[in-house]
């Protein structure tokens, strides 16, 4: 009920009075709106710190933007709507436009085996169709990976044309294609030069041609020189010691990646899925979801995550890679978005995007009861020392390579997995969720009295899934771990891992090999930062080798 305030005794006047009150209100309302918002990013909002370029759209209409932090700390240039960042992964639905885009020309089927396109592919069992890179559900093997496994680094140079010699000598895959759903670089790497070899143009020549051009994204190209000049360009930071470094890389690879952009021309893409500009057709498909061999739909359609958030339809993809983060999320039945570009490892846009989200459609959320975002936003339960302790121990699992280790520290369990360690608040008995995560993590035991066995985890746009505990094992002996020690050889990589034993533990000593020893977690299986191991034995109980599971890469060793 609108409360109008009696300036003059003619009606013209006060009904001017009421609408100038009532436009009041709401500039008061949106103000109070962006000063909650600039809240979320003030710790950034400094002339000695990266941070990240911020953009709200509503109802077609770039609402708000504001830079905070400093694109460049050397020259103190600030951020702006107007810097270009890099904005790795979520450059994946660039690529897939592209491939969508020569579907609907009739210049190559979805359905077709990429080896018509990239015959170096070895032919495997079945074939691997574009559309399964388009869903990550090809079964590649991840080429980042597949690069850190044998030696290289972020720091160390290698050609795209590497890279497919790379993948053109792997015998093998991670699963059958259509099998499973399993975030793959190589297949998004692949569909670029896809479009390049069935458009006889590049993938920034075709990007240009038909999505930055026609709208009018004049800021935006796919990086493939990296010794390209980028007027107002961010550069991407770590933290270091006493304060920050800049973080790069030399790799000349798109598809995968490689977008570099701004707010104002992201706005422009974001309203392509409402003014149709590119085509009805084109966003549909966008839209479509993956499936499955077994018919489970996915929520990865082309370069896009469609899921829902707190009951309203969600459009989302972030991407983060050498010291770079981005997220651009859409509510589409609201026409509400936001751009969140970030300069800063360390910084995550993809839950600053939705904690603008809460700002500005907490009236919209359609769900009772909104899921839990932080540990500071609930009463944590309260439980004893012993119903603590029962929960502490490694959790692994049979068909992924997660680890997660529980442990008990000043009465607050902690948990250790892919490779950082989140504080857990009780819910109740048996559910915990993480508090000052870099991603939300939950996590819920098996119920009942006693020692937990078993555990969920849920590693917000990671992973979900089932862990079992590990039995609690022997120390081995000196005898036991000398029958691991070695030489093991991957052709696929090729690199040749050596495996000694030092101060009563194995310890791999290869090129750019992390120092932290091996972890045994049951009989020949062990854990290591880049992974699970699990060693195989021939009939006479030799080590024959080992198989490891690294996330995007599940790979066979030998022992020489």
């Amino acid at each position: 009920m609108k409360i109008c305030l009696r300036f003059s005794k003619s009606a013209g006047a006060l009904l001017l009075n009421c609408v100038l009150i009532a436009a009041l209100a709401i500039s008061l309302s949106a103000g109070d709106k962006s000063k909650k918002v600039d809240d979320l990013f003030a710790k950034w909002d400094s002339t000695v710190s990266p941070g990240a370029a911020l953009g709200i759209i509503e109802n077609g209409e770039l609402i708000y933007t504001r830079g905070y932090g400093m694109a460049n700390l050397e020259h103190n240039i600030p951020i702006t709507s107007k810097t270009v960042f890099r904005i790795g992964s979520t450059s994946k639905q660039f690529t897939a436009a592209c491939i969508a885009i020569l579907s609907l020309q009739g210049k190559l089927s979805l359905d077709d085996d990429i080896r018509k396109y990239v015959p170096e592919i070895p032919k495997y069992e079945k074939a691997i169709t574009v559309r399964h890179l388009v869903h990550h559900i090809s079964g590649l093997r991840d080429y980042l990976v597949l690069s850190m496994l044998s030696g290289k680094t972020d720091d160390d140079f290698y050609s795209p044309e590497e890279t497919l010699e790379q993948l053109s000598r792997q015998k093998g895959w991670n699963f059958s294609p259509g099998e499973e759903h399993l975030y793959c670089n190589s297949g998004y790497f692949l569909m670029g030069v896809i479009v390049e070899r069935a458009s006889g143009k590049s993938l920034n020549e075709f990007a240009q041609e038909h999505i930055f051009k026609p709208l009018g994204m004049k800021n935006t190209h796919f990086h493939d020189d990296y010794t390209r000049i980028v007027k107002n360009r961010a550069d991407g930071h770590a933290h270091a010691k006493g304060g920050f470094k800049i973080n790069n890389t030399t790799l000349n690879h798109v598809g995968d990646g490689g977008v570099f952009t701004t707010v104002e021309d992201l706005y422009l893409w974001d309203q392509a899925f409402y003014n149709h500009k590119l085509g009805n057709e084109l966003m549909d498909l966008m839209h479509q979801p993956g499936v499955l061999n077994n018919g489970k739909k996915l929520e990865y359609a082309f370069g896009l995550s469609v899921s829902e958030y707190k009951g309203l339809k969600l459009v989302a993809h972030g991407g983060a890679f050498v010291g770079f983060r981005a997220e651009l999320i859409r509510f589409p039945e609201e026409k509400f978005s936001v751009i969140c570009l970030a300069n800063l490892g360390s910084i995550d846009p993809s839950r600053l995007c939705r904690q603008v989200a809460n700002i500005y459609l907490a009236d919209k959320f359609t769900e009772k009861a909104p899921p839990v975002e932080t540990a500071k936003e609930i009463a944590p339960a309260t439980l004893t020392e012993e119903e603590l302790r029962d929960k502490t121990g490694t959790y692994y699992s049979e068909k992924s390579s997660l680890v997660a280790r529980v442990s008990l520290k000043k009465d607050q369990l902690r948990m250790t997995a892919m490779g950082f360690t989140v504080k857990l608040t009780p819910l109740n008995k048996t559910k915990f969720i993480s508090q000052d995560a870099p991603a939300n993590v939950t996590i819920e035991f098996s119920p009942g009295s006693g020692e937990a066995k078993e555990a969920h985890v849920n590693i917000e746009g990671f992973t979900e899934v089932d862990l079992k505990k590990a039995p609690k094992m022997a120390k081995l002996t000196a005898k036991e771990l000398e029958a691991y020690a070695g030489s093991y050889y991957s052709e696929e990589l090729p690199a040749t891992y050596k495996l000694v034993v030092e101060k009563d533990a194995l310890v791999f000593t290869h090129r750019n090999a992390p120092e932290k020893p091996l972890a045994i977690i049951a009989r020949d299986r062990f854990t290591w930062p880049l992974g699970m191991l699990k060693f195989t034995r021939g009939k006479d109980q030799h080590i024959t080798g080992f198989y490891l599971d690294a996330g995007r890469v599940r790979i066979q060793f030998t022992k020489k």
